[in-house]
């Protein structure tokens, strides 16, 4: 049996061993295919990142497609059924590193783009790629360096789909039309190491912080909105002490998290624990990482496309939901334009024997297509 286009290009881009950061040449097949269909492609190398950007058109609205090539190891190959980066097809499903998460993703939307412009050569505005071999690692030379780019000389992207694998159960039960923001700090509190017999001659910055990390692991931040829950405060790690049981510790380390809600921003976070931290009166030094503001995208012409495409295909809407970790989408929502997710299901991605079902993979290729056909046609 012949592999239907989306199949055949999804095994070629799994065929290829593109770990975080390298793109082993899958971003050279996809633009040989967009070239095909006369965009214009900008190769864009920031340090050890490949990224491109492809364009067909110059009128607005700028419809995007965004995605990834790269892929997270495969970890120790004893534990897969088939060797991670050989396709294969099993049971109705396409097995291989990459297969949720993301390349299935990306040879839909190719094909999609393919299909949509074989029956509408003249469509309206234009359609965009930004794909980057950066979204599992640092991300810092991926994604955001591109919308930088891009946003220098204007050039906005009104509404994106971002593959990543959004669907829980069945393909398209799920559109992401939305993420929390994250933020994470990297406190240091100081004290004064000395012997536990003789705790006068120190400074315990363990019992120091008790009060004040329990009152930011208590403190109720927001209580969300219809689309986010409740800001979330965790503490992921924490370290003190030398590993004896007669030193009392010199410094404490804590490293913590919060995934908010667009009821709150990084200024108001930073503000609400430095007056937290101050106000029990530790000695302390505090680093930030600001990883991703939140977005959402409540209403709008992308919005409606992507629901009635999945509803034509699935008979069923889709639940919007903004749960979930970060993606890439967070930066392209600076450009102020609408952005969603959606993409396979998301049982497998980042485990061994990772896989699709093969008929979502060309339920999706019709869903990226229909609503290719909503927007633009």
């Amino acid at each position: 049996m012949t592999d239907t286009p989306t199949l055949a290009l999804a095994k070629d881009l799994i065929s290829r061993q593109s770990v975080t950061p390298v793109d082993a040449g899958c971003q050279k097949v996809m633009i040989e295919r967009l070239q095909a269909l006369g965009f214009k492609i900008e190769v864009m190398v920031f340090e050890d990142t490949t990224n491109f950007w492809a364009r067909r058109g110059t009128e607005a609205p700028l419809f995007a497609f965004a995605g990834h090539t790269d892929v997270v190891p495969a970890g120790n190959l004893e534990l897969w059924d088939t060797p991670p980066f050989e396709p294969t097809i099993k049971d109705g499903f396409l097995y291989g590193r990459g297969a949720a998460d993301m390349k299935g993703s990306l040879a839909s939307m190719v094909v999609a783009v393919e299909q949509f412009i074989a029956q509408n050569p003249n469509h309206k505005g234009s359609i965009g790629f930004l794909i980057t071999s950066d979204e599992e690692g640092p991300f810092i030379n991926g994604t955001v360096r591109v919308v930088e780019a891009l946003m220098e000389r204007g050039e906005n992207i009104d509404m994106c789909i971002v593959g990543e694998p959004s669907s829980t159960e069945v393909v398209g039960d799920v559109v992401k039309n939305g993420r929390r923001g994250s933020i994470t700090g990297d406190l240091t509190v100081k004290g004064i190491q000395g012997h536990v017999a003789y705790p006068h001659l120190a400074k315990n910055p363990v019992h120091q912080s008790l009060m004040a990390l329990n009152e930011l692991a208590e403190t109720e931040w927001d209580q969300g909105n219809d689309y986010f829950p409740p800001t979330s405060f965790q503490i992921p790690n924490i370290q003190a002490g030398t590993g004896a049981s007669n030193v009392i510790p010199g410094e404490l380390r804590v490293q913590f998290n919060l995934r908010y809600s667009t009821e709150l921003n990084n200024d108001m976070i930073v503000k609400r624990v430095n007056d937290t931290l101050s106000k029990h009166k530790l000695d302390y030094q505090l680093d930030w990482t600001f990883n991703g503001d939140p977005f959402l995208t409540d209403t709008g012409d992308l919005l409606d496309a992507v629901v009635t495409a999945v509803g034509d295909v699935n008979q069923t809407k889709p639940e919007l939901l903004t749960t979930g970790g970060t993606s890439d989408g967070r930066f392209i929502a600076r450009m102020g334009g609408q952005v969603v997710e959606l993409g396979p299901v998301n049982a497998t991605i980042h485990k061994v024997n990772e896989r699709v079902k093969i008929d979502d993979l060309e339920k999706l290729t019709n869903m990226y297509q229909k609503t290719l056909e909503n927007v633009l046609a």
